[in-house]
């Protein structure tokens, strides 16, 4: 016969035990209970302040749509009629010209961080600032172009706006397309180089093409964070009341007629107001389902 087990003196046996697992199972129940409640309470308050902005814009938003919002020009104060057409226009150049400008300058610095520099001085240098320039306020970078070209200019322009709106968008592109590469595993890179493929070949037929999907979803979300930023544009497109696509001078756009219009004292204006803000939610929300359900299985 086998010996009986040998009892560890000062261990607990029996009922004891049971109820001891009890009370801890209790314990783990209650505190599962007020964490899920508290997660749940903290969802649910930001899910309503989300509702209640959607609800109101397009509540309000709605009431100012019309064909003269997209065929006509901003309004003189106090008076019937007018649209947005000269603030859509130039919205879509001022963020056209800031993609076209930032998204190269972009992937390209996050292809040196990601296949050449790697853990090199420079590329530390570069990362070090791009992580400052991403939480910078769009202000400072508004006050920057304003010193470094509007002052001298002498006069408001649309490239200046350009400009600014670029430099908030850069620092998204270079993030992303870093994040991307990197997500491509070093065998496809090995494999491609014993095989005799140079470098830069096996970065545009190889890795860029890999990971095309996450960059234009950073390049799409990028856009989406730049159209509605008013501050920077303050100090360097302003805004124009007339309908114009000279670069060289003041430009209209959204994101400042909204605030003009917001703060003035004229039911008109005001209108208009909350329908650029339907305009700009509704771009903004296309551009994220956009880049969340086009390339989500890519």
């Amino acid at each position: 016969m086998s010996e009986p087990l040998m009892k560890i003196p000062g261990a607990i046996y029996g009922p004891e035990l049971e109820k001891m697992r009890g009370r801890l199972q209790h314990r783990r129940r209650v505190t599962n209970a007020i964490a899920l409640t508290l997660s749940l309470a903290a969802m649910a308050f930001g899910l309503l302040w989300l509702v209640w902005i959607l609800y109101t814009t397009l509540s309000l938003g709605l009431g100012g749509l019309s064909v003269e919002l997209f065929t006509q020009s901003t309004p003189p104060p106090n008076t019937d009629g007018g649209g947005l057409a000269n603030a859509i226009v130039g919205s879509l150049m001022l963020v056209g010209v800031a993609t076209f400008v930032g998204t190269p300058i972009g992937i390209m610095a996050g292809i040196y961080l990601a296949e050449y520099g790697q853990r090199s001085w420079l590329a530390s240098v570069t990362r070090f600032i791009n992580d400052i320039l991403l939480s910078a306020p769009s202000i400072v970078v508004g006050l920057f172009v304003y010193a470094l070209i509007v002052a001298h200019m002498g006069h408001f322009s649309g490239w200046a706006g350009a400009i600014a709106l670029a430099l908030l968008q850069i620092p998204i592109v270079i993030r992303t397309t870093e994040n991307m590469l990197k997500l491509v595993p070093n065998a496809l890179r090995e494999a491609a180089i014993a095989l005799g493929t140079p470098k830069w070949r096996m970065i545009l037929a190889i890795t860029l093409k890999a990971s095309v999907a996450g960059i234009v979803t950073g390049v799409l979300l990028a856009i989406a964070r730049i159209a509605g930023e008013t501050a920077p544009l303050l100090f360097t497109a302003l805004s124009n009341q007339f309908f114009t696509v000279d670069m060289n001078q003041p430009i209209g756009n959204l994101p400042v007629t909204i605030f003009k219009f917001a703060m003035s004292p004229f039911a008109q204006w005001q209108s208009l107001a909350w329908a650029g803000v339907f305009l700009i939610t509704l771009g903004v929300l296309g551009l994220n389902i956009l880049a969340r359900t086009v390339f989500s299985n890519k």
